[in-house]
């Protein structure tokens, strides 16, 4: 399917809810892999400003490109964001959407503790 990238440079991104695995299958509660990699799926849901409009995402991403304290509020970078748009049936209603995919998401908060004027 095709992939459509997403330019970022003017966005401002931030950690709507933390990471936590992405369910394959919600009946035997099967955790999501990479099919290339293996990697453990995570998603993280984001607010994702730009033009004058917000939206929250929900971003999958490999367990190993998820960086720093991804907590409620922290700004965030989104590295390699693709959205693809999909469509599936079931139960004879046709559903659709954008599923949105990245290589890693980042912490951009400053972790130390600043200096002190005296």
């Amino acid at each position: 399917m095709r992939q459509i990238p997403v330019d970022t440079s003017a966005a401002t991104v931030m950690v709507a809810k933390t990471p936590q695995p992405k369910v394959r299958d919600r009946r035997t509660g099967e955790i999501a892999t990479d099919a290339e990699t293996g990697a453990k799926l995570m998603t993280v849901d984001v607010m994702f400003a730009a033009n004058d409009e917000v939206e929250i995402l929900s971003v999958t991403v490999p367990e190993t490109g998820i960086s720093g304290d991804l907590t409620m509020g922290t700004p965030a970078a989104l590295t390699g964001l693709v959205a693809r748009p999909w469509e599936n049936e079931f139960n004879g209603q046709k559903r659709h959407g954008i599923a949105f995919r990245a290589v890693a998401v980042t912490s951009l908060a400053t972790t130390g503790t600043g200096s002190k004027v005296a």
